[in-house]
């Protein structure tokens, strides 16, 4: 897909994957709406890329139905036509179900699987008046097995999936595309930065750079694939144990033991670099 002009509302699009995104979205001539949270943090990435492309800012939380509605309104007044829809907006407060508080188990449902769903409802017909766009959904290697300690993260994760693949189908015969990339860990703050919260099980796999993802959510916008789970040795275990539970049942301990290690070496690394700084 030819991207100049085209006009992409991206979520999340302040940090991580969604600034990565946003970044080579500019460097092929795209209009940007970036939406989240922050306003600050969305003027920064707006002012880096302003000399690159059209970049408009959105602040607002996805769970807000309202600004949902507004944020394709704003989009289509700026720009004039809105091609592409990135969900990309995340939530993840980490504990086992028994430990985390309902309001935030309900919130990890309303961003990461009611927000996308209602964001793709609404994303449709503009796509539709543009002569066709797509549509691609964050997701996660977590929505292909079972995962203890984050069972509602990768519950939201499931659905997502589900939902993407199921809209794709709806969407045959149109010229919009659906899809999702699946994703092991990401080398950026949502785990780094609270490593000691994040299961030893997600450091036992390899981490894909936020630029690694973002590369593949542009390239899913253009090829016939509905669904990229990586790194791909990832995406193959996922899939092995999702057919054999009793096998990553079996696999669980040496994992974990793996992931320690690996959790150890980088919270190293944090520390040196962080010492690093203050001498500097």
């Amino acid at each position: 897909m030819i991207f100049k002009d085209k006009t992409v509302i991206i979520t999340g699009g302040s940090e991580g994957v969604g600034a990565a995104t946003a970044r080579l979205f500019a460097d092929a001539g795209a209009n940007l709406m970036l939406v989240a949270r922050g306003k600050k943090k969305l003027e920064a990435i707006a002012e880096e890329l302003r000399d690159k492309a059209h970049v408009e800012i959105f602040a607002m939380d996805v769970s807000d139905g309202d600004a949902c509605v507004d944020v394709f309104k704003k989009a289509r007044f700026e720009f004039g036509r809105v091609d592409i829809l990135i969900n990309n907006a995340g939530y993840n407060a980490r504990g086992k179900v028994e430990a985390v508080e309902p309001d935030e188990l309900a919130r990890m449902v309303d961003v990461n699987l009611r927000a996308p769903i209602v964001l793709s409802r609404i994303a449709l017909p503009y796509l539709e008046e543009a002569g066709g766009g797509a549509i691609i959904n964050v997701g996660s290697l977590s929505a292909r097995v079972t995962y203890p300690g984050a069972a509602t993260y990768a519950a939201t994760k499931a659905g997502l999936r589900s939902f993407t693949l199921s809209l794709t189908d709806e969407c045959q015969g149109s010229k919009i595309k659906i899809a999702i990339v699946s994703p092991g860990p990401i080398s950026t703050a949502f785990i780094l930065e609270d490593m000691d919260q994040v299961s030893d099980l997600t450091f036992s796999q390899p981490m894909s750079t936020a630029e690694e993802v973002a590369q593949t959510v542009l390239d899913l916008c253009g090829n016939n694939v509905r669904e990229h789970a990586m790194p791909a040795s990832s995406g193959l275990l996922t899939t092995i144990v999702g057919l054999m539970p009793w096998l990553g049942r079996l696999l669980r301990p040496s994992l974990e033991r793996k992931g320690q290690r690996v959790k150890k070496k980088l919270k190293a690394e944090a520390r040196a670099k962080r010492e690093t700084e203050k001498q500097g």
